[in-house]
């Protein structure tokens, strides 16, 4: 059993990443590096269940992985992987999967609001559109926590169910193959929950940033076009010479997640004294994201442009990954009685 502290954190290769997803998870994640053993993976196999065309699924990949090492992701001091290349990851999957309840599936909130949208279309086959990596995603999921033997896992406060399906699982099994001698027992993994606003990103209208709302600020926008969508944020009629509420602005509420303490602090004074207008804040705003961004942007365009640096980096990862993976699924082998 692992003797140590993992943090492990899955990037599913599903499109390009927004603002809220680098104050929300990436920043996070890559502060968690500095003082615990970390892994992250490229979770493309659970891609699988909505992208359907190669190419956009290649190009996922390498933009997912060549995302979180502009942002900083150093692959010396953290495990890096792609969960394609461990394949012990899916034969755990089917161990898990032998005794894993039915019902527990029929309950994963990703299932049901399958269902519900039929539902509600009025489609008589409530399972209309669904497939079976969508209905055993948590199993899967489960496999890439307990192969690495994962004790921390990052998770969003709608993410929750993830990581107590997973120690359901972990303790099914460890109910029946941990005790006797050759017995093995998972370590059960804790979700790492942040539950403060401070984690949670005001997409363009106030609500949470998501791109299923498409009120999101893609995160590598080019320069101009990162202007004009932060010149696009809706905001009210209040005169410059008005005071101002900065809890109730858009992008006040946005530069706080960029800006200095000390300027955000200047800005907020500002606007409740008077006399400084929405334009004014936004090019505040668009200056302090500009500032983190730009460098990252540039580290991002060269990466994308070196498709094989990126495989490089991913495929140097495979090993340790592998080896992890390795010693987890021969205990678990023979505890089942099948190594």
């Amino acid at each position: 059993m692992a003797a140590t502290h993992l943090y492990l954190t899955g990037i599913k290769p599903t499109g390009d990443f927004h603002l809220g997803n680098y104050i929300g998870a990436i920043r996070p994640a890559l502060e968690a590096v500095q003082s615990t053993p970390t892994a992250y993976f490229i979770a493309d196999y659970h891609a699988l269940n909505t992208v359907k065309d190669a190419d956009e699924l290649r190009h996922s990949i390498r933009s997912g992985a060549a995302t979180w090492l502009a942002c900083g992701l150093d692959p010396e001091r953290t495990l890096f992987y792609r969960q394609s290349d461990v394949p012990e990851i899916f034969e755990l999957t089917t161990i898990l999967g032998s005794m894993t309840p039915k019902g527990l599936m029929n309950r994963a909130h990703a299932y049901k609001a399958a269902r519900d949208r039929n539902n509600e279309a009025g489609t008589t086959d409530l399972d209309a559109g669904v497939n079976m990596g969508l209905f055993n995603y948590p199993i899967l999921m489960a496999a890439d926590i307990l192969a690495m033997e994962a004790t921390h896992v990052p998770v969003g406060r709608d993410q929750s169910q993830h990581i107590e399906y997973t120690a359901d699982i972990a303790g099914y099994f460890n109910h029946r193959y941990g005790d006797g001698a050759g017995g093995y027992t998972f370590p059960i993994p804790k979700g790492v929950i942040d539950d403060s606003d401070a984690s949670i990103l005001p997409g363009t209208d106030g609500r949470k940033m998501s791109k299923s709302y498409d009120n999101h600020i893609p995160l590598f926008l080019p320069e101009k076009k990162l202007r004009k969508a932060v010149n696009k944020i809706p905001t009210d009629s209040t005169p410059v010479e008005e005071p101002k509420d900065p809890d109730a602005s858009v992008p006040f509420q946005l530069l706080t997640h960029f800006a200095s303490a000390a300027g955000t602090a200047a800005v907020r004074k500002r606007l409740e004294a008077g006399g400084m207008g929405w334009g004014d804040l936004k090019k505040e705003l668009f200056e302090a994201v500009n500032a983190v961004l730009a460098p990252q942007r540039e580290r991002y365009e060269e990466l994308m442009a070196d498709p094989a640096q990126i495989d490089r980096i991913l495929a140097a990862g495979v090993e340790p990954a592998r080896e992890r993976a390795r010693a987890t699924l021969a205990r678990v082998r023979s505890a089942i009685g099948v190594g």
